[in-house]
């Protein structure tokens, strides 16, 4: 009967409820406590007892075969700390051990355990969440790829992401660096197939090289000599001081924009690749900065005053058709103040047929834009910096201005409008200073920006200067960023455009495509008015340029925010088609994301490290680099 009852007795006790335990060990806690309070009464006198007693005012009663008490000098000498009373604090704020322990409440201990669990269940989706997703490696593309360039034929489906790598030429080499490419590049880094027919004589080969004259058709005494004269027919466009950004329609092979950057002019270069093959690609390579981009039906993706100037030599646009709608979209984009140069065809020839190409002068009358200087085959208009020409003209007269309620710098995938955009009031865009002050001058146009902050814009501003200068200054110390051959450079999500300034203050001899990413706020205007340049984008679709094209990618924090709604291998495959041999890439984001671009980039065949951020160790945001070698 014993022994059953003894089994019986195991049998309850291994299946105590957590319940069970939970109590038992609180009321043993409990019970210790009483114990060692109540024997603490009766402890041995200690050389602190004594200390004690030494100073009461109560003279203990001792015989004369008591050993003597201690000086007070020994007993300061090996006195240890007292020991803290522990217990409850009260209502009054006291601490006593006067308490009672009352019965347990269940239901919170179920609600702990509960807690607990989600918390639990809470880490192991977040485990599961920052898992990185294997990748296999990438597949190189075929051959007739080299050249890819998204949306231009070569896919039918827009958006359509590659699941292959663009191959590189057979013989390509490392860029030639800059200024000396200004001048020649390597034959075998650009296709070549309608070079010659194209360029008509501003490019020819000379040996294993493709050099660019600066004379030829277009400019036929020089390029230099024609931005000469430029400034001697209108002295207040002050190159690289009053006119810091410009826009070139066009112009073969970009010998406009490569020699206003001895000026101090970034001019961004614009064509397409069906009228114009290999153009944009061959002016990245050059390494002066260019897009594939055209005067259509779509407003240009750059925002409202983006330009200081912009020219046309032979860039074969009808500014005259329908209504001159295409010339209404040069306003939009040009500055207020700023400065249209149009060089008429034929360029040197034909002196006495020109008579039908002025005809643009009626158009630039009811658009209120003045004739400055007018000089052999070239011609200066200059916008007016407020609206009151516009307000002072017929009502009948066409075209009209916009509504109040247009949006000019509502761009992506926005229809050209047939009328005139409205100067914004206060002189917004209009107002700003020479180069370089307006590099680091918080812009009026800051204050136009759809976003949370209203007052706090300036230091928010201030702030991201700071942030984007101190990550630069890292790089150039860690990396020796400024000792590497890097000439063109896109920052993917540049906010102010804070990474290109500190390029400038770093003396970097690049320059920055400055994009914002359609998913935030559009920054461009207050970019433009910096004096730097950019362009919207959607990260979700390719971005419109040739294959290795950019030495460097930035981005900070951009994945993080694309990743809830674009593939994110997806942009990295697509970075790795802009990315030239011998470039790099630096990332700071989230550790989760990093982890699984880490992952990307061995796929795509680059070379990744992981650093600690420069917030430490303990951050949750990490550096990655990345080199695509040759």
């Amino acid at each position: 009967m014993r022994a059953m009852n003894t089994a019986s007795s195991s049998h309850h006790s291994t299946s105590i409820s957590t319940f069970t335990k939970i109590v038992s060990f609180s009321l043993l806690s409990f019970s210790l406590f009483l114990i060692f309070k109540y024997l603490s009464a009766f402890t041995t006198p200690t050389i602190q007892n004594q200390h004690l007693s030494f100073f009461n005012t109560t003279r203990p009663t001792t015989t004369p075969l008591a050993p003597p008490s201690p000086s007070p000098a020994a007993v300061a000498a090996v006195v240890r700390p007292v020991l803290e009373r522990t217990g409850i604090i009260n209502e009054l704020g006291i601490m006593t051990d006067d308490f009672v322990v009352g019965e347990i409440d269940e239901g919170l201990i179920e609600s702990i355990v509960a807690v607990a669990n989600s918390s639990d269940d809470r880490q192991n989706v977040e485990r599961r969440e920052r898992k990185v997703v294997k990748v296999e490696k990438f597949r190189i593309c075929e051959r007739n790829f080299s050249d890819y360039v998204p949306y231009l034929g070569n896919l039918s489906e827009k958006g359509k992401g590659l699941d292959c790598l663009v191959p590189r030429p057979k013989e390509y080499k490392l860029h030639i660096p800059w200024p000396k490419s200004r001048d020649e590049v390597w034959f075998d880094n650009v296709p070549h197939a309608r070079l010659d027919r194209v360029n008509e004589g501003a490019v020819s080969r000379k040996g294993d090289k493709l050099v660019f004259p600066g004379d030829g058709p277009q400019f036929i005494r020089g390029t230099d000599k024609y931005l000469d004269q430029i400034s001697k027919m209108v002295p207040e466009i002050a190159f690289g001081r009053h006119t810091r950004v410009a826009l070139d329609i066009s112009s073969r092979p970009a010998n406009f924009g490569a020699y206003l950057l001895e000026r101090n002019v970034t001019t961004l270069s614009i064509a397409t690749s069906d009228v114009h093959p290999n153009q944009i690609e061959l002016t990245l390579e050059r390494g002066v900065p260019a897009m594939i981009a055209t005067f259509g039906r779509r407003r240009l993706p750059y925002p409202s005053q983006a330009f200081d100037l912009i020219h046309c030599s032979r860039c074969g646009v009808n500014w005259t058709v329908d209504g001159g709608i295409l010339l209404l979209e040069a306003n939009r984009l040009l500055r207020g103040g700023g400065y249209f140069v149009w060089e008429a065809e034929p360029v040197y020839k034909y002196e006495n047929k020109l008579g039908e190409q002025w005809r643009v002068e009626d158009l630039t009358s009811n658009i209120c834009w003045e004739l400055v200087n007018k000089e052999e085959y070239i011609a200066i208009w200059q916008k007016p910096v407020n609206n009151s020409c516009y307000l002072s003209r017929d009502p009948n007269v066409q075209p009209s201005l916009c509504n109040t309620d247009d949006n000019p710098d509502d761009i992506w995938y926005a229809d050209v409008k047939a009328c005139i955009t409205r100067l914004p009031e206060y002189g917004y865009g209009t107002n700003t200073t020479d180069w370089p002050a307006r590099l680091h001058s918080p812009p009026d146009r800051l204050f136009t920006i759809e976003m949370d902050a209203e007052k706090s814009r300036k230091e928010l501003y201030k702030a991201d200067s700071k942030y984007r200068n101190d990550i630069v200054r890292g790089y150039v110390g860690a990396f020796r960023l400024n000792q590497m051959n890097l000439r063109n450079v896109m920052d993917m999500k540049a906010r102010y455009g804070g990474y290109a300034a500190a390029l400038v203050d770093f003396q970097f001899n690049s320059w920055v495509m400055n994009v914002v990413p359609v998913s935030g706020p559009n920054t461009l205007p207050v970019i433009y008015d910096r004096g730097l340049i950019g362009v919207m984008h959607d990260w979700c679709e390719p971005f419109n340029t040739y294959p290795r094209t950019y030495d460097l990618l930035n981005a900070v924090g951009l994945f993080s925010v694309e990743q809830r709604r674009c593939n994110i291998t997806n942009i990295m495959v697509e970075m790795d088609r802009i990315l030239r041999p011998g470039g790099r890439v630096y990332i700071r984001d989230t550790t989760a994301v990093i982890e699984q671009l880490k992952e990307i980039a061995k796929a795509v065949g680059w070379v990744p490290l992981v650093f600690d951020s420069g917030e430490g160790p303990h951050s949750n945001w990490k550096l990655l680099t990345s080199e695509k070698r040759l």
